[in-house]
């Protein structure tokens, strides 16, 4: 597969997008002033410790205090680790269910070291654990879990079990390591200069923690460019674009030292048309902030993200087949599986996923569509899990949730309808007005009523109601005069007496 990375950054942001046959699957964005804080290393201070949710509260220095579970404090006896990763990045430890308290292992007013693993919400602080893991090109190091693993996306079992015994010969004291996938087919020699680092790394940050008072950051992950290009950069990409001269310095600086062989595939663009526009991945962005997704054929996908759930809706829209039914079902809801799948990783939807497919009766086309599913979804490197297709046609799916989506990332909440979709129609709100004034009927006498609105609900009571203004004037005895004014609410009036 010909992947293709482009970097764009400037002063004020780096955006990153991978396309996979030259179609956007994935985009990264990093603003100057709000960097993410996932890898983040910090010397924190309990504030609250709750047994009934069995996690605390941990202050970390940021807006909101960071949320720590108890199966992500470290114990004298670690929760075991999943051997076989899903994907490059470490699993979240495994629940602990028969294990120490989170009040027999924190008390308020305890300093300990947390990394970040989830960005804050608007609504939630970050996520972060004591199980501090630094990943380098090609090894991840635990160093308080006694862990050894290979990456699941490495298949090649001969591969896997040099890489066990390679392992076996490396381990830190008192640490684990994990094979990161760039890590297939490396040299011994590779790993020990990568282990090498990151023990050094974690040298300096134990002692540079000593040295502060919480809470405080003791560690900064790199920056957006840098991380990307460590973690997925790999022969799989045939090319690098990087729009910046200092960035494209700084990754070529960093694959110098940690993977030189990619270094010919770094291309420093120079055109004066943007980069992302060149490619048409501002046109793919738009599209990706829109509900509604097209289909080749014609159907159409569409994407309602609420806060419980992502529901997604396959329609066969003007798709109409071309022998019955079944067949119409089958083929719209095959070419829908690849489209889902993109849009998930492209719009980095999270949490539970609900995705309604057109119904079908044939149980082999039901299992036809479910292993195309699982195939595309092998090519996500968000943890996942997905279960079988319900006799509604519904499939659901949890994928991991790490950072804020690319809604959350491009979009506010709009002011008129305060993120519900849907505002109060101009009849509605006349209706309103018309309640509003009869009201003030024998309580004044004033020469004139002027009502103040927005010009959609001028247009209504003028034109589709107008019998609201004259049952208002024969009511109240009295003029009434409406002033159009386009900065009020279409929901919101005045009613002025003149």
């Amino acid at each position: 597969m010909a992947n293709k990375m482009l970097v764009e950054s400037d002063p004020h942001e780096t955006r990153i997008a991978v396309l996979e046959e030259d179609r956007l699957t994935e985009l990264y964005l990093e603003r100057s002033h709000h960097r993410g804080l996932v890898g983040n290393v910090y010397k924190g201070r309990v504030t609250r410790v709750l047994p009934g949710m069995q996690a605390a509260f941990v202050d970390v220095g940021l807006e909101r205090d960071a949320f720590l579970y108890v199966a992500d404090v470290a114990t004298a006896e670690p929760p075991e680790l999943d051997a076989e990763l899903h994907n490059d990045e470490l699993p979240e430890p495994a629940v602990v269910v028969a294990g120490p308290s989170i009040d027999a292992l924190l008390k308020a007013g305890q300093e300990l070291l947390v990394q970040v693993t989830k960005d804050p919400l608007p609504n939630k602080g970050a996520r972060v654990t004591t199980h501090v893991t630094l990943p380098g090109r090609f090894l991840v190091l635990l160093p308080s879990v006694g862990h050894l693993g290979v990456s699941r996306r490495i298949e090649d079992e001969a591969e896997r079990t040099r890489l066990r015994a390679l392992l076996e010969s490396l381990p830190p004291e008192g640490g684990g390591l994990i094979v990161r996938t760039a890590g297939e087919g490396r040299a011994e020699e590779e790993f020990r200069a990568d282990l090498d680092y990151l023990l050094g790394l974690w040298r300096r940050l134990r002692e540079g923690a000593e040295l502060v008072g919480a809470p405080a950051l003791v560690h900064q992950d790199f920056d957006l460019a840098l991380r990307v290009v460590r973690d997925r950069l790999s022969p799989d990409f045939s090319v690098l674009w990087v729009a910046g001269e200092e960035t494209y310095a700084r990754i070529v600086e960093f694959l110098d030292q940690v993977q030189p062989a990619l270094l010919p595939r770094v291309k420093l663009d120079r055109e004066e048309r943007g980069l992302f526009e060149r490619f048409g991945i501002e046109n793919a962005i738009d599209a990706a902030l829109k509900p509604k997704v097209w289909l080749p054929s014609g159907g159409y996908l569409v994407i309602n993200p609420t806060e419980a759930l992502v529901a997604i809706d396959v329609n066969t829209g003007r798709y109409v087949g071309r022998s019955n039914l079944e067949e119409t079902a089958l083929a719209t809801n095959l070419e829908a599986v690849v489209e889902v799948v993109r849009q998930i990783r492209l719009r980095d939807l999270g949490g539970i996923i609900v995705v309604d497919f057109i119904d079908m009766v044939e149980p082999e086309h039901r299992e036809q569509l479910f292993a195309a599913l699982e195939r595309e979804l092998a090519k996500d490197r968000a943890k996942y899990k997905v279960l079988a297709i319900s006799e509604f046609g519904l499939v659901e799916i949890t994928r991991e949730r790490s950072r804020a989506n690319l809604e959350r990332l491009l979009t506010s909440s709009c002011p008129y309808c305060e993120g519900s979709g849907r505002i109060v129609s101009a009849a509605t709100t006349g209706l309103k007005i018309r309640r509003a004034a009869l009201r003030l009927a024998g309580t004044t006498a004033p020469r004139e009523l002027m009502i103040r609105v927005h010009p959609e609900v001028a247009r209504s009571l003028r034109s589709e109601d107008p019998a609201i203004l004259d049952e208002l004037e024969r009511e109240l005895a009295t003029r009434i005069l409406v002033q159009e004014d386009a900065t009020i609410h279409r929901a919101s009036f005045d009613i002025l007496e003149v």
